[in-house]
């Protein structure tokens, strides 16, 4: 089998290799060669290929019903899926809305909160705030509430009028005279500010990653930045939306990455790790008080899609949930976790070219700059993120490489997120391998 002409892919001259199997932590091409999952695709495969349970249980829901749409019939499935979810949800969460992935979450979730206020009679509620080198998804909406200035530029023209503030990226942003602590009061600050140039009782909702995923490479806030950020948001009554598409569901070492900032998201977006791309689901995550305002007004959310709450995609979904929990893989999760960030730093900590390595649990991002000690970044025209695609791909190791970490054009940063499967011996080999595609990458760069 060859790869078809006719396939739109990505990248218009690209020519990829044909994946034809999956096993474990591991995918090959048709050509046998085998290549080590260390991203999980895009941190997708969190149980890796080829899982028996999740697979058995896909076809037994297949053998008793493939498909009957929302606006029909519930499913049990689907609420049996709710109830695993909202019994280990994030307090005050009572409601579960499926959808198919990151970015129609994102999207239910900027307009669930606009609704709200329209039905409990706030209907001068419109303006979204986010940060800056967010990534929320690719559809109208979700590209507008996210700050990736590179992705958002061709299409300016057609995106609604959102508001950023500064990410929480202490590498970067953090002066010498303040304590990690100061830095996070600040640009948390920086909410209640834009809250009050718009008007307080005008802004519907805050938007940001809990751990910052594609754009910035798995960075996390400081102590205290989500603390101050849900109080402000309290205060002036704006609605909390946390988007875990790419770092909840256990890529950080707990269910959701909200649990380690002490914190409760008004609304949550999930996706990648809850089917583990065994099919394709994400969901809505709503508090109690939505719901009810809904309930108790027009009774309706005016929003929908065709695949919503699928049920071989909330079988697949389930399953996993299940295998993550019995299999007690959020443990093995912080364990290679650790493991994986102390052999990224045995293996690049002297490097000349990496300015920092971060991250929580299987999520962990390695910053490639042109000089370590004053962070300047590699020139964007050299490409060193796709040449270390390029380079990894070549030695049989998947990673996540990305450009424009620093401001959308400039910077490069390498992300990681293995499956939580994944074992010592296999993160050793992770940061070995990506060393050498690294060192690869920068000396063609160099020629």
């Amino acid at each position: 089998m060859t790869a078809s002409p006719h396939v739109f892919q990505r990248h218009t001259r690209a020519d990829l290799p044909v994946a034809v199997r999956g096993e474990g932590i591991y995918l090959y091409d048709k050509d046998g060669k085998r290549y080590l999952d260390a991203s999980g695709g895009a941190a997708v495969s969190c149980l890796g290929h080829g899982h028996p349970r999740i697979i058995a249980a896909i076809k037994r829901q297949l053998d008793q019903l493939a498909y009957a749409h929302t606006s029909f019939f519930t499913t049990e499935v689907a609420e049996l899926l709710a109830d695993h979810i909202i019994a280990r949800a994030p307090a005050g969460i009572e409601r579960v809305y499926f959808n198919s992935g990151g970015s129609e979450g994102i999207e239910a979730a900027l307009k669930l909160a606009r609704q709200y206020f329209l039905e409990i009679g706030q209907p001068q509620r419109q303006h979204i705030i986010g940060r800056w080198q967010s990534y929320h998804g690719n559809t109208i909406g979700a590209l507008a509430a996210g700050g990736n200035r590179w992705r958002r530029k061709p299409f300016e023209p057609l995106l609604p009028k959102f508001n950023h503030i500064s990410a929480c990226y202490s590498y970067r942003e953090r002066r010498p005279d303040e304590s990690e602590e100061q830095y996070g009061l600040r640009v948390a600050n920086e909410l209640e500010t834009e809250i009050e140039r718009l008007g307080s009782g005008t802004v519907a909702a805050f938007i940001a990653e809990t751990v910052a995923g594609a754009t910035l490479g798995a960075v996390t806030a400081v102590p205290g930045y989500f603390k101050r950020v849900r109080d402000i948001c309290d205060r002036h009554g704006v609605l909390l939306i946390l988007d875990e598409v790419m770092c909840g569901m256990g890529r950080t070492g707990t269910l959701h990455a909200c649990e380690q900032e002490g914190i409760a998201p008004d609304l949550m977006v999930i996706a990648k790790g809850l089917g583990g791309g065994y099919q394709p689901i994400g969901a809505l995550l709503v508090a109690g008080k939505i719901f009810s305002a809904l309930r108790e007004g027009s009774g309706f959310f005016q929003h929908g899609h065709t695949y919503m709450g699928h049920p071989v995609a909330c079988a697949a979904a389930l399953e996993v949930q299940r295998v993550i929990e019995e299999e007690d893989l959020l443990a093995n999760v912080r364990r290679q976790g650790d493991n994986l960030h102390r052999a990224l730093r045995e293996s690049f900590g002297e490097h000349a070219h990496v300015g920092d390595i971060r991250g929580r649990g299987l999520f962990q991002g390695v910053e490639l700059v042109a000089d370590a000690e004053s962070k300047e970044p590699f020139d964007p025209a050299l490409g060193i993120n796709a040449r270390v695609k390029r380079e990894a791909m070549a030695r049989g190791l998947m990673c996540y490489p990305m450009g424009g970490t620093v401001d959308g054009r400039r910077g490069d940063h390498v992300l990681l997120a293995p499956p939580y499967i994944v074992d010592e011996q296999a993160v050793r080999t992770i940061a070995a391998q990506l060393r050498v595609a690294v060192d690869a990458a920068i000396a063609g760069a160099r020629k």
